[in-house]
């Protein structure tokens, strides 16, 4: 279990590993780099803990007994937040983008070195005190068939609701917020993810690929946002002309 802390800073982990090598390991250098970690051996048993306790971010390995970690993370993301980086030695793209696609905030794959692994963990966890301590608006955005109250928090595509993950919500508001301007791959991983992002770029084009399911008529052939090959995408607020 992870240990309680009245006044210091430690962080909670959850990591789900059902190979033993790596839990030892890993126990003990995440320990003496400052961080209380609680383990779970299988799937089941990481959506359990995860129910009692409180934690800051989930490390999740994908092959484990008797729930997949592509079930955990979709369990864990139907009721939280809550950071989640994929640990695992399976390195094809279709895991990466897959499990991206379904919530998890980055992708490590084995074997790593400790040290990348603390960076990526601490680099989630500041992306995500950053998002949390922007304030927010009352301002509506309306642009083409979209409409944002950015208060509340709610998208609207031709005047019904859409669900949008906080980092959708915040890439579709940013390409609103600059209609007809091309935003580069970089700009918008910088302001969507953070200058200290060290995962792999191909997360943007995973949640554009989303958006576009979402807003647009045609995903396929994307009329609101659009690709500037090469170099970033664009928000158009109007259909172009035939």
């Amino acid at each position: 279990m992870p240990k309680k802390h009245s006044n210091d800073k430690r962080v909670n982990i959850l990591l789900v590993e059902d190979e033993e090598s790596f839990v030892d390991a890993l126990t003990i250098g995440l320990d003496r780099e400052g961080f209380d970690v609680a383990v779970a051996r299988d799937g089941q048993q990481a959506v359990a803990l995860f129910a009692k306790e409180t934690f800051d971010i989930v490390l999740l390995d994908l092959m484990l007994p008797k729930m997949s970690g592509l079930d955990v993370c979709r369990q864990i993301r139907a009721s939280s937040e809550v950071p989640i980086i994929i640990v695992s030695a399976k390195g094809e793209e279709v895991d990466m983008v897959l499990m991206l696609e379904i919530g998890a905030d980055d992708y490590v794959t084995k074997p790593y070195r400790l040290r990348e692994l603390v960076a990526r963990i601490r680099a989630v966890l500041r992306r995500r005190e950053t998002h949390e301590s922007v304030p927010t608006s009352d301002d509506e955005i309306e642009l083409g068939p979209i409409r944002m109250d950015i208060d509340a928090r709610r998208c609207f595509v031709n005047g019904e609701e859409i669900k949008l993950r906080k980092k959708e919500f915040a890439l579709l508001r940013l390409l609103l917020e600059n209609p007809g301007r091309v935003l580069t791959r970089e700009v918008l991983i910088d302001r969507i993810w953070g200058s200290d992002y060290v995962g792999d770029t191909k997360t943007l084009d995973v949640h554009i690929k989303r958006l576009r399911t979402l807003i647009e008529d045609s995903p396929k052939n994307p009329e609101h946002i659009t690709t500037v090959r090469g170099v970033g995408y664009r928000y158009e607020a109007t259909k172009p002309s035939a």
